[in-house]
């Protein structure tokens, strides 16, 4: 797919074609110093996080060539403007334009870093202030268990197996569609499904009985392959993922303004919360880094039910 640049004339005469996941494949890298840094800035990186960071990167890159601005010769007030276009313009959420901002001021830093530029003018530009709470919202525990309960019923053997994936192991959606049927093992007496996730990092992931019966149905007859497929016998990608849960949600009487995968891996934590699992089991479970992260997932719905002050007055209950 074309990495989109910005050259005065237009993204066309600055980038040649890129492969995104083979990268840096570039065609007259040796030559053009923009074409040099992004290469540099996204060799660092691999996977879905390298493709990640090259859709952000090209966003910046196509706003800078439809105004005439040269990459390599921009100023903080441009970058400035390229923030608040996002904001007045497109109407981001300001978790995708820190985002966005941050892939920009990584990639400024490492021109710093290789010399192409003499400092960075990303570096005080200012970032919209993201909210504690996620803007993804996950499934009540009724809804959850009315998804469960319509994929499992459904004549489509990939549902069950793709809800459960998401819900009760709390995989991102690319894990789950990539994950193939030689992934599954056993470890310790541990049936176990090896998930590759961010930056290629790979995890064994321990298998409850109803999610192993439910990848069981779903590669019924099959040794090799994806174990999730389509309605054409091919891999299912993130596209026909939603598609399915929206299917399923209705189904199910599940009525909610927009129906994503995200919204149960964001089950799986929330869920996981109520039934008592310590936070930090929690964060391992769904494989965060930081446990801030797994609390946004939680704040969101304002939940109201673990509060400390029922701990509190349960304790002090003798003299109250």
């Amino acid at each position: 797919m074309p990495l989109a640049g910005a050259r005065g004339e237009g993204a066309a005469s600055c980038m040649t074609h890129v492969e995104p996941v083979l990268f840096p494949v570039l065609l007259d890298a040796a030559t053009d110093p923009l074409l040099r840094a992004v290469a540099a800035y996204l060799a660092r990186y691999r996977g879905q996080t390298r493709v990640h960071t090259e859709s952000d990167l090209r966003a910046y890159l196509v706003w800078c060539a439809e105004r005439g601005v040269e990459p390599l010769e921009a100023h903080r007030a441009q970058i400035e403007l390229y923030v608040r276009w996002m904001q007045e313009v497109r109407r981001f959420q300001p978790s995708t334009i820190s985002r966005r901002v941050s892939v920009v001021a990584g990639f400024y830093r490492t021109c710093v870093i290789d010399q192409v530029i003499a400092a960075s003018p990303a570096d005080y530009v200012r970032r919209p202030n993201v909210p504690p709470e996620s803007p993804t919202l996950g499934l009540s525990h009724l809804q959850f268990e009315a998804q469960l309960t319509a994929a499992r019923t459904s004549a489509n053997p990939n549902d069950f197996a793709l809800v459960t994936m998401l819900g009760l192991l709390g995989l991102r959606i690319f894990e789950a569609c990539g994950a193939n049927i030689a992934d599954l093992g056993e470890e310790h007496g541990h049936r176990v499904l090896k998930v590759r996730g961010k930056g290629g990092k790979v995890v064994l992931t321990p298998l409850p009985p109803a999610v192993q019966r439910a990848i069981e149905r779903a590669v019924v007859g099959r040794t090799a392959g994806p174990i999730l497929r389509n309605v054409r016998g091919i891999r299912m990608d993130r596209h026909a993922a939603t598609r399915r849960l929206k299917h399923l949600a209705e189904d199910a009487g599940v009525r909610l303004p927009r129906m994503h995968p995200h919204m149960l891996r964001h089950t799986f934590v929330t869920t996981m919360l109520d039934a008592g699992v310590d936070l930090r089991d929690v964060q391992i479970a769904a494989r965060h880094a930081d446990p801030r992260t797994t609390m946004r997932y939680d704040r969101a719905r304002k939940n109201l039910d673990r509060h400390p002050n029922y701990i509190l007055a349960a304790y002090m209950a003798s003299g109250t």
